[in-house]
């Protein structure tokens, strides 16, 4: 456990928010305060990291699928990066509500992105004229930007990751009206009581989501 303790520590995982933003479930995982920002316990990080790696692993052995959540600025490239690195689906631009709860209706939008491109791949859109090939690549444009990481995803995935479950309410409140577990890194302004397996952690820090991406894709290769 030292070393992994000491490779959070390098990326800064430790680093809380003020602690007026304290959100009291994140108490027992806080070592401290210094200059008025909650330093987080990383020995229990570490903890429960483990937990989650070992869930992941088991999850993916089964062939289950894992969606990857993670939106904000810090997050979203080095999400896509490592979620396609294991050939798991992705929400990284913005979370469409319904994705999970109304998955019919999603996936019609999945199916439509599918029929367009292909119908430009092939040329089939030559016969519009200009303005309507135009609305047509636009369209296109706008439904990659929104459904194309989730493009092989086969019914509800078995688990989400998430980066940031404040910032990432809707998709945690989905998951969790399913039944569907949350493996989620929070810093100390999250709520871990609503949770399945939190990681607390640094999740504003692109050092330190990177590291934690990097523990959960390895723990899907193996």
């Amino acid at each position: 456990m030292e070393n992994i303790v000491n490779d959070m520590f390098a990326v800064g995982a430790h680093y809380g928010y003020s602690r007026t933003r304290r959100h009291p479930s994140t108490v027992p995982y806080i070592y401290g305060t210094k200059n008025r920002t909650d330093i987080i316990n990383l020995e229990k990080t570490a903890e429960n990291l483990s937990v989650a790696l070992e869930a992941v692993t088991s999850l993916s052995n089964g062939g289950k699928q894992i969606l990857f959540v993670g939106t904000k600025p810090e997050a979203k490239e080095l999400l896509k990066t490592y979620a396609s690195s294991v050939n798991m689906p992705y929400v990284e631009n913005r979370w469409i509500g319904g994705t999970l709860t109304n998955e019919k209706q999603i996936k019609s939008r999945v199916n439509l992105l599918d029929d367009l491109s292909t119908k430009r791949e092939k040329n089939e859109l030559v016969v519009m004229n200009k303005k309507e090939r135009l609305l047509v690549d636009r369209k296109i444009a706008k439904l990659d930007r929104n459904f194309s990481g989730i493009a092989n995803l086969t019914g509800l995935p078995a688990a989400l990751v998430v980066v940031d479950t404040r910032e990432e309410h809707i998709a945690v409140t989905e998951a969790n009206r399913l039944g569907i577990p949350v493996i989620g890194l929070c810093n100390t302004d999250c709520d871990l009581g609503i949770i399945s397996l939190p990681i607390p952690a640094n999740d504003g820090s692109k050092k330190s989501i990177e590291f934690f991406l990097k523990q959960i894709a390895g723990a899907i290769k193996s």
